[in-house]
């Protein structure tokens, strides 16, 4: 087990990315685990996907974080891009952030192959920002950031068909622009680790999903067409393995990490070793994509969301893999066990269940509301 290393307590946490999907949930998390904390969020509110739903996450966390503020703790919003480096300094020069978690990124593996400009701006050159801000954010030549954690992807994986994917795998052919990034995410963390004794950790999420989740997910997207009466199209004719990661077990173990920040030590030769890990967090159950299907169909007739006798046959398509996609992601978190004491356990259906009831309560009651 890893030492804490980092009180939290009293301390300025920035998340980027903190309307989204991942980094509401931290959010919502460590304002309920951690008293006081103060909390900064930055988030450019694009249209990627509908703003509402971010919308809805801030009011939840404006909400939460108003309960604990008899405790001293406090929750800032910044709207604005990280690729917009002014917007990065003036944040960083105002809040004095102890420790920074990078969530903010373009997402999606098929929108890159059409849109590879959100990607360069959004995941490297923005990481580029925060990197450069933490770099220069203490006093003395002496980083004041003791702990930036950033995303990284199972992506980073691509063509490998050894499994489960282990930390210690080669990543160096990725099979899409996305994946890519990622990877040049990890390099770049590891230079200015290495270069400016940055402590810093890389976490490669699996196949994260849950409420309040991202409507393009292939979960949520095959919700809104099931409802719509479409036909659901499921890749490479279902011989398809993901390793679906429960959204709260992603918000635990980004917390479990964040207090326990690489050591900066030397080397026998004399030089600093770069204070730079990377762990997988994934449930490590793999679940083929029939089945996924297939609980889905399940928990949103119980959720009432489609009735009883909703032909599913009729509304699904078998069809070739699409570009950009890998047949299996299956994650090794041993290191992740070993140095946090932590493994995601959240069953699918469990999941699924808690977001097709989300869903129902999210979309149906509003609706019932205003009709």
């Amino acid at each position: 087990m890893r030492e804490k290393n980092v009180d939290l307590r009293w301390k300025t946490i920035l998340v980027t990315g903190g309307a989204g999907f991942i980094g509401a949930n931290l959010i919502q998390h460590l304002l309920e685990t951690t008293e006081p904390v103060h909390i900064v969020a930055i988030d450019d509110m694009n249209d990627y996907y509908d703003p509402e739903l971010k919308r809805w996450r801030l009011e939840k966390l404006r909400a939460a974080a108003d309960e604990k503020a008899f405790a001293g703790s406090t929750f800032e919003f910044v709207e604005g891009s990280i690729a917009d480096a002014e917007l990065v300094r003036e944040a960083f020069s105002r809040t004095k952030p102890a420790v920074v978690v990078n969530l903010a990124a373009q997402a999606g593996v098929r929108y890159s192959i059409d849109n590879p400009d959100a990607y360069i701006s959004s995941n490297i050159i923005g990481f580029y920002h925060i990197l450069e801000a933490c770099r220069h954010s203490g006093d003395n030549g002496a980083p004041g950031v003791a702990h930036l954690v950033y995303a990284s992807s199972s992506s980073v994986y691509g063509g490998n068909t050894k499994m489960p994917y282990s930390v210690e795998d080669q990543t160096d052919t990725p099979v899409s622009l996305y994946a890519a990034t990622k990877k040049s995410n990890e390099l770049l963390a590891y230079a200015y680790s290495k270069l400016y004794s940055i402590p810093a950790t890389g976490l490669r999420f699996f196949t994260v999903y849950g409420p309040a989740g991202r409507p393009d997910m292939t979960y949520f997207k095959f919700t809104n067409m099931l409802r719509q009466g479409k036909k659901i199209q499921i890749f490479n004719y279902g011989n398809c393995m993901r390793d679906f990661t429960y959204v709260d077990d992603i918000a635990e173990g980004i917390l479990r990490v964040i207090s326990s920040a690489p050591e900066r030590v030397t080397g026998e030769d004399g030089l600093p070793i770069a204070p730079h890990r990377v762990y997988n967090i994934g449930n490590s159950q793999p679940v083929n994509l029939l089945e996924f299907v297939d609980i889905l169909h399940q928990e949103l007739i119980r959720a009432g969301l489609l009735p009883e006798n909703f032909d599913f046959d009729a509304h699904t398509e078998l069809v070739p893999m699409q570009p950009g996609d890998v047949p299996a992601t299956y994650a090794d978190t041993t290191p992740l066990e070993r140095d946090f004491g932590y493994k995601p356990a959240t069953d699918l259906r469990t999941g699924i269940r808690r977001f097709a009831e989300w869903y129902r309560e999210f979309y149906l009651a509003a609706d019932e509301k205003t009709s």
